[in-house]
């Protein structure tokens, strides 16, 4: 007992005593431009043999802290890829403010000049530094994203290859309407990472996360820039919107806002054939050519923010999204034979409207308590759908039939999220939690009783906690973590509980990422695992009428989708390269089955989970500059080992999707900057798709700003050639759907007037995003 007393008192002297002399050795580094410069090396050095002892990484602001419990005989090194290494003496454990320089050498071993933007593998991302290179030209933001190594952006999409959409965060800060990336243009930007596989901190849906870090804005008072955007494409018309972002700033206080609005409209030009087993071999010939689609939308946000000193700060935020003015008129003729013999012929016209309201609003507050820094948001989310559609059919025998249908979903979202992070051994140790609940009805009513009317209602809670490490040993960075969400999905039916529609899922989903240089190439080994939630619509029970002979409906029975990602990256000079693993389990398909026994010539469409499969997905990327000529070459391949029932037998679906991606960026005389592109995708299969023509897709861009930036003009053209067709099969069970859509060429003119613009300090990064998305 004595002996394990005084092992106590031994071991809390020893604590105490560490803990009293040890010291923070802290400071900031800048490049030469004055710009905080985050993701450096810095390490404390024992003399005279310079042993390491600890090291960190500066943060996004280029601050860091080391933790000694001896200055003495002590020396910091400061390294980082294109930057000369620095060697610095200990004089106080405030080292200030210190300058990073260039090393030319390293800048010519990664790039071909100067202005090409220094691509690297730090932490868990691809980092692409914007700041003082070829890119800070690009247009706005999402032009910008468009030309990252990897990354496609077009029409507010953001797409990672090989992974799927991406989500957006700025300065933080998730981005909850794409159109933002067209509010920020891309000299504001200082660098973006790329996140292939996203790591505990982020919701186990999210597949790949694109991370933009604008300039530090200078400078107060009142702001705004203007976009207007005029866009035609062929048969489908003309579509018109502005938008208008201000912001006023004066010390602490920042408020900021968007107004936009425009007309939009769209169109349908597709020829659909359906094989279907059922009694009979039925086939339908849908000529799709005549669909045009037309809606109003305004948009609002006003967000108002406050610093109240350099570790607080907080902020609230309310958005609005509205459509209406909607009309729907959608013309098909169709052709039905049954075994090879002409059966019917139908001529039917759908005609509806389709408006939503949608509020959200934010609330965050982010501090920071000694070496702890908190992160918190609370969220609310409501929006309201409703969908009246008119089908007229006529038939060849002049039977005249009339389906009237109204779909009314209302859902509401509440969320908070809590976000701790604090320096641990030398690291960082980040941990949280999120909680959400959900609640959605769904009225659906067809006046003609040839459907079952549907009032149900879907109430949902998710819990999820998570926690996170990263280390460096010496040029060797580890993260590694781990998240556990719980869900209680509930399922009712006129008021009532369907105790089997209603199931809790608990799932665990760990993270690591590894990465380090192997001589000159810079190496990132990554594991993650996720999951893929069916959205509410997708879980719905009632059945939705598509014409005479096919029906849709749900499936409240369906289970999320299991992911697991094992992925190799290298980056060597202006050559990057990536590899991922992926195993799929219960992924979502539609498949065909008969409506009924009584009726087997009516098909019903269906949604259902498929057995686990793997694909491989591998890509490279070459960015050379030549001269004044900055091309970017991505290859991609695709392949899956993907098997599904069909009517005789099993089917294996596993030919191969290649991708080719060619971007190029001319600095012409007088400033204007000229961009052609080309993206051309080959036949191959994937989920239960075959895709059956190659495609191409070339586009070309012109930009030009006057007034030292304030005004600019931008000129787009996609599709130049009319050759980015789809041509896909479907195989769905006892139904094979045959799909041909032709895309026509769209111009669009882009002219943008900014003064005195400064960036929204606004740092909420919103809570609850995955049940967002399914709403």
């Amino acid at each position: 007992m004595r002996k394990n007393k005084a092992l106590f008192a031994y071991t809390f002297f020893t604590a105490f005593s560490t803990g009293l002399y040890a010291q923070n050795i802290n400071g900031k580094l800048i490049d030469e431009n004055n710009q905080p410069l985050p993701y450096a090396n810095v390490v404390l050095l024992a003399l005279p043999d310079s042993t390491f002892t600890t090291g960190a990484v500066t943060s996004e602001d280029g601050s860091f802290k080391l933790k000694s419990t001896n200055n003495n005989n002590h020396i910091i090194r400061i390294s980082s890829i294109g930057y000369s290494t620095i060697y610095k003496d200990i004089v106080s454990s405030n080292m200030g403010i210190i300058k990073v320089t260039s090393d030319i050498q390293q800048i010519k071993e990664v790039v071909v000049k100067g202005d090409l933007p220094k691509m690297q593998l730090k932490g868990d991302a691809m980092i692409t530094n914007v700041q003082g290179s070829i890119l800070e030209n690009a247009g706005t933001g999402e032009d910008l994203l468009n030309k990252i190594p990897g990354v496609s952006a077009d029409n507010g999409s953001v797409n990672v290859l090989g992974k799927g959409n991406a989500d957006i965060y700025i300065n933080g800060r998730k981005v909850r309407n794409n159109s933002e990336l067209d509010q920020l243009s891309s000299d504001m930007i200082k660098q973006i990472e790329v996140v292939k596989n996203p790591g505990a901190r982020y919701d186990a849906s999210v597949k790949a996360v694109v991370r933009i870090i604008t300039k530090k804005v200078a400078g107060e008072g009142f702001g705004f820039n203007n976009r207007f955007v005029t866009r035609h494409r062929r048969t489908y018309g003309l579509t018109t919107f502005d938008q208008y972002n201000f912001n006023y700033r004066k010390g602490g206080f920042d408020l900021s806002g968007t107004l936009f609005g425009g007309k939009f409209r769209s169109g349908n030009n597709q020829i659909l054939g359906m094989t279907t087993y059922l009694d009979k071999v039925w086939e339908q010939e849908m000529d799709a050519r005549y669909g045009k689609n037309s809606n109003a939308n305004i948009q609002g946000i006003l967000s108002l923010n406050y610093q109240f000193n350099e570790k607080h700060s907080m902020g609230i935020r309310y958005d609005i999204d509205r459509n209406f003015d909607t009309y729907t008129d959608w013309r098909t003729n169709t052709n039905i034979y049954s075994d090879g013999k002409l059966f019917e012929t139908n001529k039917s016209r759908m005609t509806g409207e389709d408006p939503y309201t949608r509020h959200s609003l934010n609330y965050y507050y982010n501090g920071q308590f000694g070496d702890w820094y908190l992160d918190f948001n609370a969220d609310g989310m409501w929006n309201v759908k409703e969908e009246d559609l008119h089908t007229n059919e006529i038939t060849n025998d002049d039977t005249e039939a009339n389906v009237n249908t109204y779909n009314k979903n209302d859902g509401t979202l509440y969320a908070a999220k809590l976000i701790m992070s604090y320096p641990l051994w030398q690291g960082n140790l980040s941990l949280g939690s999120e909680y959400s609940h959900t609640n959605r009805t769904n009225i659906y009513i067809n006046k003609e009783g040839i459907l079952d009317n549907d009032d149900s209602r879907i109430k949902e809670g998710s819990v999820s906690t998570f926690v996170d490490y990263s280390h460096s040993f010496g040029k060797v960075d580890i993260q590694a973590g781990i998240r556990y969400e719980n869900v209680k999905f509930d399922y009712y039916e006129l008021g009532k509980h369907i105790d089997e529609q209603s199931r809790t899922f608990n799932n665990v989903f760990p993270s690591l990422n590894i990465n380090f240089p192997l001589g000159k190439t810079q190496i990132q080994l990554s594991y993650s695992s996720g999951i893929t939630r069916p959205s509410y619509d997708m879980l719905r029970s009632n059945t939705y009428y598509s014409n005479k002979y096919t029906y849709q409906t749900g499936n409240p029975f369906l289970k999320p989708i299991i992911n697991q990602d094992l992925t190799l990256s290298a980056s060597y000079n202006w050559i990057n390269f990536s590899f991922t693993y992926n195993r799929k389990k219960d992924d979502i398909i539609q498949i065909c089955e008969p409506y009924s026994e009584t009726d087997p010539t009516i098909s019903l469409l269906n949604i259902v989970n498929v057995k686990p499969y793997s694909n491989i997905t591998s890509s490279v990327t070459l960015s050379p500059t030549v001269g004044l000529w900055n091309p970017q070459f991505t290859a991609q391949v695709y392949k899956q080992w993907f098997h599904i029932d069909g009517r005789d037998g099993e089917l294996t679906l596993s030919k191969p999707r290649v991708v080719m991606v060619w971007r190029n960026n001319l600095t012409l005389p007088a400033g204007f900057l000229l961009d052609v592109n080309a993206t051309y995708y080959t036949k191959g299969h994937t989920q239960n798709i075959y895709m059956g023509v190659n495609s191409l897709n070339v586009s070309a861009g012109l930009y030009k700003s006057f007034f030292k930036n304030r005004l600019s003009f931008q000129l787009q053209a996609s599709n130049l050639l009319e050759k980015d067709d789809i041509d896909c099969t479907i195989y769905n069970g006892i139904k094979t759907t045959t799909d041909y859509i032709t895309n026509f060429r769209q111009i669009s003119l882009t002219v943008r007037y900014k003064f005195n613009t400064t960036k929204s300090k606004y740092k909420g990064t919103g809570a609850g995003d995955s049940q967002k998305s399914r709403m």
